[in-house]
């Protein structure tokens, strides 16, 4: 039998635990930046350990995670969702809030307008 990894790269082990359909796509989210292990920006090759905890920004919502179990090969959903502790914020109810829309003729939004569409949107 092989013994438990010490340390595992954070893009497999973001697939292995199911929140990505393939490595290549959490590779993609750590380049991009979606990705924060410990609150620090993490690069694919990241290194994780017991413990750490790991944001993923995507999607429709934010996902914050703890590393309970570290993970090389993808498993089963039972054993994926024994691997994190989850502690993300519930998803807000859909229809509750209206979607910001700028009124027609309004022109292009300025530098300021553009930076809290974007702090709106999530970026």
């Amino acid at each position: 039998m092989t013994p438990a990894p010490t340390s595992v790269r954070v893009d497999a082990w973001l697939w292995a635990v199911r929140l990505f359909k393939s490595r290549s796509l959490a590779a993609a989210a750590c380049k991009a930046g979606h990705v924060r292990v410990n609150g620090e920006r993490a690069k694919p090759a990241t290194t994780l350990a017991l413990g750490d905890e790991v944001v993923v920004r995507g999607g429709e919502r934010e996902r914050i995670v703890e590393v309970r179990q570290l993970l090389i090969k993808r498993v089963g959903a039972p054993a994926a969702a024994a691997a994190i502790l989850d502690r993300s914020p519930e998803p807000p109810p859909a229809g509750v809030f209206a979607v910001p829309r700028r009124e027609r003729g309004a022109g292009r939004p300025t530098k300021r307008e553009r930076r809290e569409i974007e702090r709106l949107r999530g970026y």
